[in-house]
C-alpha cells in the first residue's frame, strides 16, 4: 500500500509543468531553422543576358541573304585573287582576271549589243556584231523547245514503264542502251533527218534530256508505297484523281530530279552542238572566239554558260518545290 501511494503521488508531478495547458491541450516545442540570406556578393556577381529586341522582318531577311551569299562571294574573291597571282606575270600564257577585263571590256559591258528585247519577244540583228547575250538567248530558245518536248514525253513514258511491268521489261533495256550514247553522236543522224541546223539542234537537246526524265520518273512510280495504292482502290479513284492525288505527290521528288539532270544535259548538249554546227548561239561564239585568238572572250562566254546553267537548275528546282507543296 505504501508503494502504490508513492506511485500515485509521483504521477501528478509528470503532468504538471509546461507540457499541460490551461485548456488541457498539450503543446510541443518546435525548433525552427535559421534562414541564411543569399550573399550580396554573389548577387552582385550574377549577370543576365539582356533580352534582345525583336528584329524587323527586313533586317532578318537581310541577315539570311547575307549568310547564304557572303560565303560564296568570299570564295569567289579568293579564287580571283589566286588566279591573278598565278597568271598576273607578263610571261603567263593564260590571261589573268585583269587581262580579261581589259581585253574583253566591250563584251562584258555591252552584252545586249544587237538585241531588241520586247515584252513577249526578242529579235537579234542578222549579221554584224552581236553581244554575248544575243547568242545566249538564241541557245536558250532552242533549249526551251527541245527540253519542253523531252519533259512531256519523258514523264509520260516514265509513268508508263513505272506502272506497267510489261512495258518496263520491253522498254527499259532499250532506254538503258540509248542513254549511254554521247550527245554529239546523235548530231550526224539529226542532220541527216532534218537537213537544217535549227531542228537538228532541237532534236539533239530532246534526245539528250529525255533519258534521265524517263528513268527517274519510272523509279518514282515504282516506289509508291503499297498503302497508297490500296487507299486509291478503296476510294475508287479514277485515273485522273489517282494521278493528281496519289501518283504526282509521291513521284515529284524523283520526277524533278530527272528534270534537273535533263536541263543540265540540255544546256551542255546545245553548247557542244553549236560549236560543231556554227551559225549562232553561245557555242558558236566560243568557237569563233577561239578561232580569232580571243581567249578572253571565251572565258567570258564560259562564265555566262555557268551562270545560265545555274539559273536553269534553280528554276526547275523551284518549280519542283511549288508542285510538291501543291500536291
Amino acid at each position: 500500500m505504501r508503494k502504490e501511494s508513492s506511485m500515485a503521488s509521483s504521477s501528478p508531478s509528470k503532468t504538471s509543468g509546461p507540457s499541460a495547458s490551461a485548456g488541457g491541450t498539450p503543446s510541443s516545442t518546435t525548433e525552427l531553422g535559421v534562414i541564411v540570406p543569399y550573399p550580396e556578393e554573389a548577387i552582385a556577381r550574377r549577370s543576365f543576358e539582356p533580352v534582345a529586341a525583336p528584329e524587323h522582318p527586313l533586317v532578318r531577311g537581310a541577315r539570311s541573304v547575307a549568310a547564304s551569299v557572303l560565303p560564296t562571294m568570299v570564295m569567289i574573291a579568293v579564287l580571283l585573287a589566286f588566279w591573278q597571282l598565278l597568271c598576273g606575270s607578263p610571261s603567263a600564257t593564260f590571261p589573268s582576271p585583269l587581262a580579261v577585263w581589259e581585253q574583253s571590256h566591250d563584251v562584258i559591258i555591252h552584252p545586249f549589243k544587237g538585241v531588241d528585247i520586247g515584252l513577249t519577244h526578242f529579235s537579234i540583228q542578222d549579221g554584224g556584231d552581236v553581244g554575248i547575250a544575243g547568242h545566249v538567248l538564241t541557245s536558250l530558245s532552242r533549249v526551251l523547245i527541245g527540253y519542253s518536248i523531252a519533259a512531256v514525253i519523258g514523264v509520260a513514258l516514265g509513268i508508263l514503264i513505272g506502272q506497267s511491268v510489261f512495258a518496263f521489261r520491253a522498254l527499259d533495256p532499250l532506254f538503258q542502251v540509248l542513254r549511254t550514247v554521247p550527245p554529239l553522236a546523235w548530231l550526224p543522224i539529226s542532220l541527216a533527218i532534218f537537213q537544217q541546223a535549227q531542228p537538228s539542234a532541237i532534236f539533239l537537246i530532246f534526245i539528250t534530256a529525255i533519258w534521265p526524265v524517263i528513268l527517274n520518273t519510272a523509279a518514282g512510280v515504282q516506289t509508291i508505297p503499297a498503302a497508297y495504292r490500296n487507299v486509291a482502290k478503296v476510294l475508287a479513284l479514277n485515273p485522273v484523281e489517282y494521278f493528281t492525288r496519289i501518283m504526282l505527290p509521291a513521284t515529284v521528288p524523283h520526277m524533278f530530279t530527272g528534270l534537273r539532270i535533263g536541263v543540265g544535259m540540255s544546256w551542255l548538249a546545245i553548247v557542244a552542238a553549236e560549236m560543231v554546227q556554227g551559225g549562232t548561239g553561245v557555242g558558236f561564239f566560243i568557237w569563233d572566239s577561239y578561232n580569232s585568238s580571243l581567249l578572253t572572250d571565251t572565258i567570258v562566254a564560259l562564265i555566262w554558260i555557268g551562270m545560265v546553267g545555274f539559273t536553269l537548275d534553280r528554276i526547275v528546282s523551284f518549280a519542283g518545290r511549288i508542285i510538291g507543296r501543291a500536291g
